[in-house]
């Protein structure tokens, strides 16, 4: 007779007994179950695995941290007596080289309009500090493309200012084109003269304040009163070019939407008055600007000429073409 002993569970090479293995057959686990017994048979090889993305992670990290420290700019030192950097809005252009302008008092100007003071947007009678904003920076567009846009200032068509203003202002700005008024609010080159490729120079301020008109229209009026410098090739100088200066005085305004038609809704010129030096009287008759000499036939004027550079010169001069 013979007795039956239970058999020993052995363990398996996973450390499970054979009975796991064959209860897994026997009873079909799920996916889940599937996934947790996997898991656990791979522990050891999980584990390690795991633990060399960790270790490759870090190293990434490290060695990405430390190329963009490499790549950062080191912090600027601050200057000696606690000076701060420039606050937000005021002007860090570099001063160019002076090139056409050496000897000028516009030979350490920025070039370009950053030497002009633009004001602070606020709110005012009937404007909004959003609409001031944006009246300042119509008057900039027209003053910019007035005086240093090239492509206007040696074209021969009054359309790139032209966009600037409201309809109803526009055929004024028209007449303005062939007479010498033009000169007082804009720049145009006679077809002969050639600008040096130096930019040239701008220096004034710009204000604003709110007003209303004689039929109590409501407006913002902008006021700039700035001094252009430009330098040109002039083979008639002994130094081969030479320096044109326009300063302006200019009233703009722009009337509040609600108040007016339609066709009068934006920018228009309600005064300016100017003088030029170092120009061609005889061009200047005609709204152009060449490089030339002084009328033969004035009196020469006592004024230092180095004065026509500062924009609180009075406009009027007692010697002009």
């Amino acid at each position: 007779m013979t007795s039956e002993r239970p058999t020993a569970d052995h363990a398996g090479p996973d450390g499970y007994p054979d009975w796991l293995h064959r209860l897994e057959r026997e009873i079909r686990p799920g996916p889940v179950v599937r996934l947790r017994i996997w898991c656990r048979r791979r522990a050891r090889r999980l584990l390690a695995a795991t633990g060399v993305l960790l270790l490759l992670a870090g190293l990434l990290g490290a060695g990405g941290y430390g190329y963009r420290q490499f790549r950062r700019p080191a912090a600027a030192t601050p200057p000696a007596g606690g000076a701060t950097s420039p606050a937000a809005g005021t002007s860090t252009a570099p001063t160019p080289a002076p090139g056409v302008f050496a000897g000028t008092p516009a030979a350490d100007w920025p070039a370009g309009p950053a030497g002009i003071a633009w004001p602070t947007a606020g709110p005012t009678e009937g404007f909004t500090t959003a609409e001031v904003s944006a009246g300042l920076a119509r008057v900039r567009a027209a003053m910019l493309t007035a005086r240093l846009d090239r492509a206007f200032m040696t074209g021969d068509s009054p359309t790139p200012l032209l966009r600037h203003f409201a309809p109803a202002a526009r055929e004024l700005v028209r007449k303005d084109w062939s007479t010498a008024t033009i000169d007082t609010y804009a720049t145009r080159l006679a077809p002969d003269a050639r600008l040096a490729t130096d930019r040239p120079r701008a220096k004034g301020t710009v204000t604003w304040r709110g007003v209303r008109d004689e039929v109590g229209a409501r407006a913002l009026e902008v006021t700039s009163n700035v001094v252009w410098v430009y330098g040109f090739r002039d083979l008639d100088s002994r130094t081969g070019h030479s320096v044109v200066v326009l300063h302006d005085e200019v009233v703009w305004r722009l009337p509040r939407a609600g108040d007016v038609r339609r066709s009068d809704r934006g920018l228009w010129l309600h005064r300016m008055s100017s003088y030029a030096w170092g120009v061609d009287c005889d061009a200047i008759r005609h709204g152009l600007i060449r490089p030339g000499r002084a009328d033969p036939d004035a009196p020469r004027s006592p004024e230092d000429p180095d004065k026509l550079y500062d924009p609180a010169h009075p406009i009027r001069l007692p010697v002009s073409c």
